[in-house]
């Protein structure tokens, strides 16, 4: 499921999720990591700049793990 708020996004899988802000993703876990969104269509990841599917892939499984 994906909820978005005006400034959060929230992805959950089973009992897990990811809370990514305008700077910053945080997992159920604990983890935490730099997060942004960039005006050319890509994201930074923890500071990696991937496609927006390719980030979302690398979200999803660390959900699924």
């Amino acid at each position: 499921m994906i909820e978005f708020g005006e400034d959060e996004i929230v992805v959950r899988a089973g009992g897990r999720w990811a809370r990514m802000t305008h700077g910053e993703m945080e997992l159920s876990d604990g983890g935490k990591a730099a997060f942004g969104l960039n005006e050319d269509g890509t994201v930074t990841l923890d500071g990696k700049m991937d496609e927006m599917d390719f980030a979302a892939e690398r979200i999803t499984r660390e959900l699924m793990r």
